[in-house]
């Protein structure tokens, strides 16, 4: 073979596997449609385990369903490890990342859902008040993954 031909067969194939890695690494990658919110809620003193309690059985079923619908990519939920001062307090976070901005502000998203998981929406109702009333904060942060090199 002529050093023509190797070094263009050397060229294609370091083409193709580069070509392949990217592949790989964007597909690795979350969409950059995805849209992900990070829910923080700050609970009276001594009803963090009854608000997140509350939160697994009346709101988590709700995600799971819109998650298998692919309008929910992902779900985490977290509480501290440690305390920290008063003004910095958060008791549960919950991150959600969403298909797209559309679905993580669709007021509608879980109401499909709702009777079907639970037949009476009157005790789901009072259940869900309950757990508001044991909040003193909510917030909610919409974040980005940032690219590292």
């Amino acid at each position: 073979m002529r050093i023509t031909t190797i070094a263009f067969l050397v060229f294609v194939s370091a083409f193709t596997l580069q070509s392949r890695r990217v592949d790989a690494q964007q597909a690795a990658k979350p969409s950059a449609a995805y849209f992900t919110i990070e829910s923080y809620y700050k609970v009276k003193w001594g009803y963090a385990d009854e608000f997140i309690r509350l939160w697994k059985t009346n709101h988590y079923p709700l995600l799971k369903k819109a998650q298998e619908a692919g309008d929910v990519i992902s779900i985490k939920a977290e509480s501290p490890r440690f305390h920290s001062g008063e003004e910095t307090r958060w008791d549960f976070r919950v991150t959600v990342t969403f298909k797209n901005v559309e679905k993580a502000f669709d007021e509608d998203l879980v109401v499909p859902y709702k009777k079907q998981l639970f037949p009476d929406l009157d005790a789901l109702a009072k259940s869900e008040q309950h757990r508001f009333e044991l909040l003193l904060a909510h917030w909610d942060i919409e974040t980005a993954e940032l690219p590292l090199p």
